[in-house]
């Protein structure tokens, strides 16, 4: 096992959902770790926990980065999410807790800035806020430890990114990218974008920003996926290759991650 794997200056990891459940992320987590990877990042969903698959993720890894991507303040409070990271036993130096809105619309920056606040004096785990609009973000560069990115093109990322950094220099910046290495995931990545347009906050915000939710994927058209890659993982601190594979099974997962690592060797 090398250094975390980096593209120029930013730090590459891998994204899963939280729905794989904590026994094949806890088998998967080595195979990331070994591959130079910074951080393992798990969605939270409602039919799967990210902490406890972190915590599987954690027994089976050593210096591997555990990170939430991310847990919605509606349905789970700060108190229970710094509750069951200590039940859970938790490693609070390798731990990132991702949080964002969920689906608050009213109270949205209160709810998540109170409870950043309250994970950071509770826990020593870094707080990074899921943020789409501008004022989520000034809230993550100043009340969080950074900022959580996603939907992105890799020019607009880079000047979301150059505004955090202006405004709070030692914020970090990662980004979310759907990522599909094998040309049968395509389908299902694509059909992702398409669902997430269909929202009416990323609706918005693809309309405020003027861009296609197909120029925020790896690989986007006729791109290479290592030159896509590369360019994404330049335009921010951090790339989180969020993982869109055929099936759901641990192969499907362990092909994903050595393809990315090919990529990133070439």
């Amino acid at each position: 096992m090398g250094q975390a794997r980096r593209v120029t200056s930013s730090l590459v990891s891998i994204g899963v959902a939280g729905n794989l459940g904590p026994e094949l992320v806890g088998r998967l987590a080595p195979v990331v770790e070994h591959a130079g990877f910074h951080a393992l990042w798990v969605n939270d969903t409602p039919d799967g926990d990210a902490l406890e698959a972190l915590a599987a993720a954690a027994a089976t890894t050593s210096t591997l980065v555990l990170a939430t991507g991310v847990l919605p303040v509606d349905r789970r409070p700060a108190d229970a999410i710094a509750r069951e990271t200590r039940t859970l036993g938790l490693p609070e130096d390798r731990l990132v807790l991702g949080i964002g809105a969920g689906g608050l619309r009213v109270g949205a920056l209160s709810a998540v800035g109170s409870a950043a606040d309250e994970l950071r004096e509770r826990l020593t785990a870094r707080v990074l806020v899921g943020a789409l609009g501008p004022r989520m973000r000034r809230l993550a560069a100043t009340r969080a430890d950074g900022a959580l990115l996603s939907w992105l093109t890799p020019d607009e990322a880079a000047e979301q990114r150059d505004a955090l950094h202006a405004f709070a220099p030692d914020t970090h910046v990662a980004l979310y990218a759907r990522t599909a290495l094998d040309p049968a995931a395509v389908p299902a990545r694509d059909a992702e974008a398409a669902r997430y347009a269909g929202y009416a906050a990323y609706a918005a915000h693809f309309d405020r920003l003027r861009i296609d939710p197909l120029d925020t994927v790896v690989p986007r058209g006729d791109e290479a996926a290592a030159d896509d890659i590369r360019a994404f993982a330049a335009s921010v601190d951090e790339l989180v290759l969020r993982a869109i594979t055929p099936a759901h099974g641990l192969a499907d997962y362990t092909a994903f991650v050595e393809a990315a690592a090919q990529l990133l060797a070439d």
